[in-house]
Formats: C-alpha cells, sequence, structure tokens
C-alpha cells in the first residue's frame, strides 16, 4: 500500500511508515500475533494531528469493512461496520425520515473513527457527543477475544473506546441510534455581531431557542472591530428534501502548490466576502444540509491550499467563567504573531455528560483556529495558545494535535491514567507516545527514586 495515502489531514506530520489491511490486522489479532504497540486503526484520515498515524508499527485500513449491516426505520437504530462513512450513513436513513443525532465538520469520517474520537458537531447543548448515541459496538483485542461493549456489557471497555483514539482496540462494527428529522433541509439564520461581548450575550439564548449554533470570527479583524463575526443558528426544515445529496463538491485541489495559497491577502479578502455575503440578510433561509454542516467538503483535498508544509489546527475548550477573559486572549495572541486563521469557528459546548472516559467537550466555549505551518514561530504560537487554554481551565483537543507537549495533555485530560490501564498493549499512536507514555516514564522514574 502506498503510504502517502495514510497521512492526517493536517498534512503537518509524517505519513504512517506502514500499513496493513483490516483483514490481515483481524488475523494477527485472532491468532495472538500482534507485537505490543504494533498497530493503530486508520480510518479516513480525517484527524488534523498523530493521532491517526503510529511512527512505532502499522495502522490497520479500516475502510474494506464498509458493510451497513441493519437498519430499523422505526426506531432509527443502525448498525454498520467500522470502516462504513458518514455520508454513506446519511444517504441510507435519510429517505426514511433520521439523520445523524450529531456530525462533525466533515461527513468523510468512519464510523469507527467518529467513535473513538467521541466527535461533536453544532448541536452539543442539545445531543451532546457522538458517543451519547452509540449503543453498542464490537471490539477485537489482542488477546483474540472479540468483545462486545454497551453500558452494560464490557462497560469499563466502553467507556474506554468511545473517546480513546483507537486505543482499546479494533472496533469491528457499531450500532448507534439516528434522531428522526422533518427533513434534511435546514432552516439558517445569520446574526452579526460587533463584538465577542454581544456575542456572548447572543450565544446562550441561540442554543435555547435552535438545534444548531455555531459562530464565525473575523479573526484577523483588529482594534474596534476585533471579535466581530456571524452567529449561525439553524435547525430541520419542516417541508424539505429527504433525499441525501452527492457526497462532495465537485472543486477539487488537484495538485499541491509549492507554497501556502492561503496567506493574509487572501483571508483577509475572504473574510470580507464571507462576512458580506453570509450577514448581509438577517432573515432565515432554507438551505441544504451539505452547505450548512459540511462547507469544505465542496472542495475535495482543500487542506493541500495550505501547501507541502500542511497546516496545524488548535482547537481550545474553555469554562464559562473564563470565557469571556480566554477567547479574546487567544484571539489576540494570534493576531500579535501575525498568523491567519482560515476559519475561526466559536461555539458553546452544553452540560450533557458523554459516555466516554476522555472526551474533549465540556461546558464551556470552544474556539477552533487553523494555521499554515511555518515552523518555529507557528509552535511558538500554539505553546502560547496552550497556555492561556491551561491558565484558564480548559483543555486543547488531542485528535485534532499534531505538537502538544505530556504536561498540557495532562493538564487537559488529568484521568488519561484510567485509559492508559485499558489500553490495549498491541495499539498505539504517535500521539500517545508523544504525551501519555512519556508520562507514564515520568511517573515510573520518580517512584523508583522514591
Amino acid at each position: 500500500m502506498a503510504t502517502e495515502r495514510f497521512q492526517s489531514f493536517g498534512l503537518a506530520t509524517p505519513p504512517a511508515p506502514r500499513a496493513i489491511g483490516a483483514d490481515d490486522a483481524i488475523a494477527l489479532l485472532k491468532g495472538g500475533q500482534a507485537k505490543p504497540a504494533a498497530l493503530l486503526a486508520y480510518g479516513n484520515g480525517r484527524s488534523y494531528g498523530d493521532s491517526c498515524q503510529n511512527e512505532s508499527g502499522a495502522v490497520v485500513d479500516m475502510r474494506s469493512l464498509n458493510r451497513i449491516r441493519a437498519f430499523n426505520a422505526e426506531t432509527g437504530v443502525l448498525e454498520a461496520d467500522a470502516g462504513v462513512l458518514l455520508s454513506d450513513i446519511i444517504a441510507h436513513a435519510a429517505p426514511y425520515g433520521f439523520f445523524p443525532a450529531v456530525v462533525p465538520g466533515t461527513q468523510f469520517v468512519t464510523l469507527g473513527g467518529a467513535i473513538a474520537n467521541d466527535v461533536h458537531g453544532k448541536n452539543h447543548h442539545r445531543r451532546g457527543t457522538f458517543g451519547c448515541h452509540v449503543e453498542a459496538f464490537t471490539l477485537l483485542r489482542s488477546d483474540g477475544k472479540t468483545h462486545r461493549c454497551s453500558a452494560s456489557d464490557n462497560a469499563r471497555l466502553f467507556a474506554a473506546t468511545i473517546g480513546g483514539m483507537g486505543l482499546t482496540g479494533l472496533i469491528l462494527s457499531a450500532s448507534i441510534r439516528l434522531m428522526r428529522v422533518h427533513s434534511l433541509d435546514i432552516v439558517e439564520k445569520a446574526t452579526p455581531f460587533r463584538d465577542l461581548d454581544e456575542f456572548f450575550g447572543l450565544a446562550e439564548a441561540a442554543d435555547q431557542a435552535n438545534e444548531y449554533a455555531v459562530a464565525w470570527i473575523d479573526q484577523l479583524a483588529g482594534g474596534r472591530n476585533s471579535g466581530r463575526g456571524l452567529l449561525f443558528t439553524g435547525n430541520h426544515a419542516e417541508h424539505g428534501s429527504h433525499a441525501a445529496s452527492r457526497a462532495g463538491g465537485n472543486l477539487s485541489v488537484p495538485v499541491q502548490p509549492p507554497f501556502n495559497v492561503l496567506n493574509r491577502p487572501f483571508l483577509t479578502a475572504f473574510n470580507a466576502v464571507y462576512r458580506w455575503k453570509k450577514g448581509r440578510s438577517p432573515a432565515p433561509r432554507q438551505v441544504g444540509y451539505q452547505g450548512f454542516f459540511f462547507p469544505l467538503d465542496g472542495v475535495r483535498d482543500w487542506n493541500r491550499l495550505y501547501g507541502p508544509k500542511g497546516l496545524f489546527q488548535h482547537q481550545s475548550v474553555v469554562p464559562e467563567a473564563t470565557a469571556r477573559e480566554a477567547v479574546p486572549a487567544l484571539l489576540a495572541a494570534a493576531r500579535q504573531a501575525g498568523q491567519g486563521s482560515f476559519l475561526t469557528v466559536l461555539k458553546r459546548f452544553g452540560s450533557i455528560r458523554s459516555p466516554a472516559l476522555l472526551s474533549f467537550p465540556r461546558p464551556g466555549y470552544t474556539l477552533t483556529l487553523d494555521f499554515p505551518n511555518r515552523g518555529a514561530a507557528t509552535l511558538a504560537l500554539l505553546r502560547e495558545l496552550d497556555r492561556i487554554t491551561v491558565e484558564a481551565g480548559g483543555a486543547v483537543n488531542p485528535y485534532k494535535d499534531a505538537r502538544m507537549g505530556a504536561d498540557i495533555f495532562a493538564s487537559s485530560f488529568p484521568d488519561w491514567q484510567r485509559l492508559e490501564a485499558l489500553r490495549d498493549p498491541a495499539f498505539m499512536s504517535s500521539f500517545w507516545a508523544r504525551t501519555a507514555r512519556k508520562l507514564d516514564t515520568r511517573r515510573g522514574a520518580a517512584e523508583a527514586a522514591e
């Protein structure tokens, strides 16, 4: 298999050194032949960092496990192989009036990947994370056994695998509950806000009144325009389409340019046009689900626009009590560093708890920034964003990260040792090796010195 296929979506980390097929991995595991740290499931490569990479072994291409096994059109419970794409689940369930209760910013993620990363969407305040809607799954571990996991069966493995970033074994299939919707179309409303104070004043009411809510921030705007943006709210239209449209758009980036196309002049112009186009009318309008949920899916391989060095994404969450200070500080740090973010997204997380042992969403506000990889300068900015986040009592998202230090991870997820205790010894990721394993080594050295 060509290793260039098995990269992270951010393209800032090396591709996997080796990949094997799902059937070969299953045979190794069932035969008890998998070596320590030898494997890691790889879905469709939409993670931005190295949580989908395993520099010490091989990644397992799960895309051949792509069968939808069953669907109950009365209850909305769907059973499918772990390699099935979210776009295929949407297409299968849409004619029956069902839609996934939680969708991330792309439909090109696998079912197993959505579980392993406990992804979230624009309606966390209403539906929680993806893991909240998982009924059960089958997990193959290096003991050669296939474990059925649910809230009542193998409950510890169930909690560790949701949000466990693929470290507890190989998810083979899963059952999830979809939600009934009037149609796939969305009634969208865009509300301009002058600054972050106005946004914070709108956010809670927007969540209470709408299924979906998310804000776009003009990250480059400074001075009196600092923090301006658009708050998008949406609900499924009572009368609209029940047919899934073709996944992905007609546009693509066929080759990777030799430099970053998304430079500051381009971003300044883009932000001005985007703000004018999306915010010119306050009236609600009915739009297709593809454009509302998955706007970037309309351009295939858009990540190539960042050039050969790729991009880093930084997603943080901070508590409501500190958000009014921390979010402006994060945006100011990026501006002061002269770094422009292509799409800057701000939204409010609710209080619905995930069944996951480790889950990134928690009550508060989450800010997502994308930066072209400019080497040391970008890494310095990201460390500053980490510092602001942690000092505000927040957390940095591991499955969108490619460089956070072990201490930042420990501050973000103080219960990481509970996942390490349930990690399958045959599974490892580059992310886990540079964070949790370093922490574990430090702990062992400290205990030995006592």
